[in-house]
């Protein structure tokens, strides 16, 4: 029987399998040696532009893709930023990442993401295991948890390794100055004319959580004004309404709120119990997410710059790696105040 299309007749020797496009294969189309390539694809100063050109023609004719664990053993660099993430659902981690990843192209580097649960050190050891696992050069961490800091103090990582979203409370990291968003949130509120303000506060465990906080404190301080209260929320919109029972019972005339998600939580509340926004109570939230300005009323928030502190953690990776200390002597990001119409006089 003849054998028709893939068949293979019986006792015909199986075809030999396609052979993965190498380096060497590049060369002889590029004309070059296979050591140009190298040097090449390691981004090499003294190539010239039209040997790059060629090669650069070849490796997409041959739609080659580098072994960057390979070339990480011969360069110590593989051109990849490992990023450690938890609580992804939440804005801030979800916005950082994604600038990481855009940060990361513009620097000419890749991202692998390892996602972990905060709460277990056994499950921080393995994503940081499973990064070195592919020769990153660095790892950003993104889990802004009190212990997940306490858990890299205790792990030996032996890469260069930044914190995003820690609140400041790691020097050697690039950092939105929380202290000083709620300050200016808690500052607006007071100029305004209110005297009685409370605060929707995050977890407990998150670092940013604790900054803000803190500088809501420091700020109602500095004008001999004491806190009407300060309740807890998870950051959803869910918990702001929750908290609305126990905030609005000492009566408060302003509330400056950790998130904005816990802000919009916390106006429903206040509606159906027939208040307004900002006519009973003057509002303030932070991170201005893409919503908050249609939000009803559109609310004043406190707006951060994630993009910028995508960067800034990518150029301490990637000069830190060469050496170079790219934190040193960076100032923390200040926010900027956001005004819209869910704050007004007293």
């Amino acid at each position: 029987m003849q054998a028709s299309g893939t068949e293979r007749a019986p006792g015909a020797p199986a075809a030999a399998p396609t052979r993965a496009v190498g380096v060497r294969d590049v060369a002889v189309l590029a004309g070059v040696s296979r050591q140009t390539v190298s040097r090449v694809l390691n981004e090499h100063p003294q190539i010239k532009e039209s040997t790059r050109r060629r090669v650069m023609d070849a490796i997409a004719e041959l739609e080659y893709t580098p072994n960057f664990a390979a070339r990480a053993l011969g360069t110590k660099r593989s051109r990849t930023i490992g990023v450690l993430a938890s609580d992804s659902r939440h804005y801030g981690p979800s916005t950082s990442i994604a600038a990481l990843e855009a940060a990361a192209r513009a620097a000419g580097h890749w991202v692998s993401t390892a996602y972990v649960d905060s709460e277990d050190l056994d499950s921080v050891s393995a994503g940081i295991a499973h990064l070195r696992g592919q020769a990153v050069d660095g790892i950003v961490v993104v889990a802004p948890h009190v212990r997940v800091l306490e858990a890299l103090d205790e792990l030996r990582v032996d890469v260069p390794v930044v914190t995003l979203l820690a609140g400041g409370r790691d020097d050697r990291s690039p950092a939105v100055d929380q202290v000083e968003g709620a300050r200016i949130a808690t500052r607006h509120l007071v100029e305004l004319g209110h005297t009685r303000i409370a605060h929707l506060a995050g977890p407990s465990d998150w670092l940013e959580a604790s900054s803000r906080e803190h500088g809501f404190a420091i700020e109602l301080d500095a004008h001999g004004l004491d806190a009407v209260s300060v309740i807890r929320g998870d950051w959803s919109a869910r918990s702001g309404y929750d908290a609305g029972e126990l905030l609005m019972a000492d009566a408060p005339t302003a509330v400056f709120a950790a998130n904005d998600q816990m802000a919009l939580g916390l106006v429903r509340f206040v509606r159906e119990r027939g208040g307004d926004v900002p006519g009973s109570l003057s509002l303030v939230g932070f991170d201005d997410i893409p919503d908050a300005e249609f939000f009803w009323p559109p609310l004043t928030t406190v707006r951060q710059d994630f993009d910028e502190l995508a960067r800034r953690a990518v150029a301490t990776l990637v000069e830190g790696a060469s050496g170079a200390d790219a934190a040193a002597g960076r100032p923390m990001l200040v926010p900027e105040l956001i005004v819209r119409a869910s704050t007004a006089t007293r």
